[in-house]
Order: C-alpha cells, then structure tokens, then sequence
C-alpha cells in the first residue's frame, strides 16, 4: 500500500528533472513511509522522457518512479493526470524547478497522518535566483510561489486574516479523497500553456472548491521547498505577462466564494475597487510605471482584474452559463 505519492509535471525539463530526482533519492526520515514518484510529461519537446526512462532503468531505490505522458497541454491536466495515477492518500506536487528540503516527504506526509481534515497544505517557498530580483519585489513575489512567511507555527487558512490567500501549486499536498470528492472534471483555468500565462489560477480554483466542500486548506512552516527563477522571470515583460494573467483569474476565483445569484450583485462593487486601486496606483506612480518593474507588474494585475469582471458581467448579461455553475 502505498502512503505518499509525489507528482512532478514536467514540461522541456531535461535539464532540471535529474536535479528534482537527486533531491527525491536522497529524502531523510523515510524508512517508515511507502512512496512513489509520479512524473507526468506535459508533452515535452526535448529529452525529458528520454532522461527520465534512464533514471528508471538505474534507479536504486525501493520507491519507484513512473512516467506518464499528458499531451493535453496546460498544468491543469497534468495534475489531474497526477491525481488519476497516484496510489497514496496523500499527493504532494512539485513543478519541475522546485527543489525539495532533504525531509520534505517526511514533513509532508506526517502532516498529513496528524492533520486528517486537511484537504490540502502547502509550507514555505524559498528563490533561487539567477539574477538580483528588481526593487520592491516582495511586494510580487507571492505571484512567483514565492512564500517566506515568518509564522512559526502551522495554521488553517479558514481561522487566520490572511486577506483571502490560499498557498501556490508549488509544493503543495492534496488529499486525493478531497479532490475527487470536491473539484470538477472541467475547471474554467487550464494553467500556463506553452509559455502563455492567461489562464492563471488553476490551482486556487481547485483549492477553493476543496475548500467550500468543507476540506481544510493549512500552512505547515515545516515543510520547505526551492523554487529555482531564472533570469526572464525577472524581466519586465514576463512579470507584466504573470501578473495580467493573475488578474484575468480574479473573476473565476472571486466568483466561487458566491452562490450563483448572488455573483452579478458583487461583480459592481469588485469592479469599483479595481478602478480606485488603478487610480491609485496610477496617481501614487505616474512616469515612474515606466521603469519600476514592479509597479508597472502590479498596474497590469489591477488592469486584468477589472477586464476579468467586465468579461464576466459581460457573460451575465448575455445570460451565458459559466463552465462549472456551482
């Protein structure tokens, strides 16, 4: 029987899967634990299967690691391929640049054990940059699966003032009972697709329908990860691009904290309070938008933010039904 699985989606990633592997065959603190490796292929280019299989034929541990390939492209898919393939209770996702601490399994899966309710939990999640970040940027880094908290203590996301958060796909663990009890077949956000960054927020809105089912979304400061950034996810254009997409996914992760008939009456009021951060943001910056990277990054994600609900207010008025109505 198998106690935990870990899910990799790997998309191009030859040069980074032998590097999550060694991580992953080096794990402390296992010896009690039953676990495989999950690698979905998210119909890569390059030598990722050809690496990969060659880690299978040497591979000298007593957890196996298996291969998937998911040519329908889009991190979506390919964490519910991971799910789909997965013979542990428990689930924990790594992307294909996050790099686990030595007892991330352990921590994650005595979590777990000790945290039944728990749908789904994530820990802290350290850069590796390739470059100096720009100015200001913690203000963006959430938005990057950046996650440097300084709580101490785990907590429950349903009892803590965290102004709505919920933690990043990187890292995270799912109970595989709660996301097929809980998240529809067809979510509206598909994930990043081939470099394309607007459909942003896949994975809180399948953790807010973990969530509204009854499922507890926790941080747990024990469990830490590395997320590695490389040099153009720095640079101005691909923040600004990361950032529009976050806001073009306010609409749908909004919305799912309302019943049905009550959304049209919120969608007004998010967005007045989009318009007043823009011009808010537009009177506290003015030229300087032109060279801060961040606040010109932050713009976009006000600018998408208010599109995504006058899209949506646009579906409600020419009476068209979203993908997932509940």
């Amino acid at each position: 029987m198998i106690d935990f699985s870990v899910g990799i989606r790997a998309w191009n990633a030859e040069n980074r899967i032998p590097i999550i592997l060694e991580k992953l065959r080096h794990q402390i603190e296992i010896n009690s634990i039953c676990w495989e490796i999950i690698i979905v292929d998210n119909n890569s280019i390059d030598k990722t299967a050809k690496i990969i299989k060659d880690y299978q034929v040497q591979w000298d541990r007593p957890f196996p690691i298996k291969y998937f390939c998911e040519p329908r492209q889009g991190a979506l898919f390919a964490r519910k391929r991971v799910i789909e393939e997965a013979q542990g209770a428990l689930v924990g996702f790594l992307d294909d640049d996050n790099l686990p601490a030595p007892d991330w399994v352990a921590k994650s899966y005595a979590f777990g054990q000790a945290h039944p309710k728990a749908g789904a939990y994530s820990g802290l999640i350290h850069g590796i940059y390739e470059v100096e970040p720009p100015k200001n940027f913690k203000r963006i880094a959430s938005c990057l699966a950046i996650i440097e908290w300084a709580e101490t203590e785990p907590f429950c996301f349903h009892s803590q003032n965290k102004g709505g958060l919920l933690p990043p796909g990187a890292g995270i663990v799912i109970r595989k009972q709660a996301w097929v009890e809980s998240v529809p077949e067809n979510l509206e956000l598909k994930g990043p697709m081939s470099g394309s960054l607007t459909a942003k927020g896949e994975d809180i809105e399948a953790f807010l329908y973990i969530r509204n089912a009854g499922w507890e979304i926790w941080f747990n400061p024990e469990m830490h990860i590395y997320h590695q950034i490389p040099k153009r996810r720095l640079e101005k254009d691909y923040l600004m691009r990361l950032l529009r997409g976050v806001g073009l996914s306010r609409h749908r992760t909004r919305m799912l904290g309302y019943k049905p008939w009550q959304r049209p009456l919120v969608i007004p009021f998010y967005m007045g309070n989009d318009l007043r951060k823009l011009i808010n943001h537009r009177l506290k910056y003015g030229k300087e938008l032109e060279n801060d990277i961040v606040a010109a990054s932050e713009m976009e994600m006000y600018l998408g933010s208010l599109e995504s609900h006058l899209q949506g207010l646009g579906k409600f008025l020419r009476f068209e039904k979203p993908n997932n109505s509940n």
